[in-house]
């Protein structure tokens, strides 16, 4: 049987698959973060999923040109280094489960840019799901209670918020500037712009003291596990969902992804406190209003 992502009910598939290898990066960053920096982690993701995209990326270089070539820039610095950064830089400060929770925002921001810069129009509901999901966050981010780091440590949250903004960004430009390349194309001439940087990184990194370490071999697996399920196949897959359908539908993965993220904490241990739960219901029902309006008038996205 072949996929067919013309039809709504492979979009789906597709859309609950890219949310649990995206819900399983968070648990995989801790697992990275025993060992590594957070620098290392976020450089390692990017050079590794830049190995996995060589070949990708020299059937595809034909099709770099002086049009596209910003908007390239773009998705590979801001649509993928930074996040890589932002997020693992998160988890130094809040558990995954959490992380995964503000990934949520995605849409929001996704909607949020689209007006400032690419000349979106906007309802009154979209405005309401805006201040209800950035309210959301705030009080997660904010929350006294913590599981398993100090309470002075919530701020770090701010970095996950700084990363789906990036995504929002991304989304935007692939959609209304990158019409003419498919998902697969711009995902890996992004990364052909990012990867070598990284790489160059990590070749005057410190590792002698995890040399030897059977807990550092773990760690490196799960970053290896990282760029290739929730970098490689996990931006390949959204890129080409963004092309087949809309903006906020292929940004609406993060409404799926936080139930990942939070099964995969308690699965690796982590609590979950109904605090928590709360405000990742508001954020969750600030991204329904941004979608939901904007489906049921009919606009494209």
């Amino acid at each position: 049987m072949l996929i067919d992502l013309q039809k709504r009910s492979w979009q789906w598939i597709a859309l609950v698959f890219l949310a649990f290898i995206w819900g399983a990066s968070f648990i995989l960053m801790k697992r990275g973060l025993a060992s590594f920096t957070n620098l290392q982690v976020g450089a390692m993701r990017i050079f590794f999923s830049f190995i996995f995209f060589i070949p990708l990326i020299i059937k595809n270089l034909k099709k770099l040109n002086s049009g596209n070539l910003k908007s390239l820039l773009i998705v590979g610095f801001i649509g993928n280094a930074i996040p890589a950064f932002m997020f693992a830089t998160a988890q130094t400060g809040v558990n995954s489960s959490v992380a995964g929770i503000l990934n949520s925002l995605t849409p929001i921001f996704t909607l949020l840019i689209g007006i400032i810069l690419y000349a979106n129009k906007v309802r009154w509901v979209s405005v309401a799901g805006l201040i209800l999901g950035l309210t959301g966050a705030v009080g997660l981010i904010a929350g006294a209670e913590k599981i398993e780091m100090d309470a002075s440590n919530n701020w770090y949250g701010l970095f996950a918020v700084i990363g789906t903004m990036c995504y929002g960004i991304n989304v935007n430009e692939i959609k209304f500037r990158l019409r003419e390349l498919d998902g697969v194309a711009i995902a890996s001439l992004g990364f052909m712009f990012i990867g070598p940087f990284a790489g160059i990184y990590l070749l005057f990194q410190d590792y002698s003291h995890v040399t030897g370490s059977a807990e550092a071999a773990a760690s490196l697996s799960a970053v290896v596990a990282l760029a290739f399920f929730s970098s490689f196949i996990a931006i390949i897959l959204m890129n080409i969902l963004i092309k087949f359908t809309t903006t906020l539908f292929a940004a609406s993965v993060t409404y799926i992804i936080p139930i990942f993220a939070v099964f995969w904490g308690i699965m690796d241990g982590e609590g979950f406190l109904p605090a928590q739960a709360f405000w990742a219901a508001v954020i969750l029902a600030g991204v329904y209003l941004v979608n939901g309006k904007r489906r049921s008038a009919g606009k494209p996205d």
